[in-house]
């Protein structure tokens, strides 16, 4: 089988791109981010090999990937991973039941 292509929705790469951005900030060096990063990338491919590893979550198709205060909210098909949101869970809920329902 062909190894699943990601695809980060619009949404999803801002949200990403925002929290990197805030830790570059408040550390004043890229260090954390980098390794958060690293950690994502360890986890995405996890989802590309096990996409039903991860369980699902209160959306239809939708599965949710947790690591410690972030998750990887994302739908498969068999040629596909697609990230709807990458999301700080100390946020407002109400915002991500928004944003997967409106599928940004």
């Amino acid at each position: 089988m062909a190894e699943r292509t990601v695809i980060w929705s619009v949404t999803a790469s801002k949200q990403l791109r925002h929290i990197l951005e805030f830790w570059i900030k408040r550390n004043g060096s890229n260090t954390f981010s980098l390794k958060l990063l690293d950690r994502i990338e360890d986890n995405l491919e996890q989802i590309k090999k096990y996409p039903k590893k991860s369980p699902e979550s209160v959306y239809p198709e939708v599965r949710v990937a947790a690591m410690n205060h972030y998750s990887i909210y994302y739908r498969f098909t068999p040629s596909s991973i697609r990230i709807e949101a990458f999301w700080d869970n100390r946020q407002d809920p109400n915002q991500l039941k928004k944003i997967i329902k409106n599928g940004a």
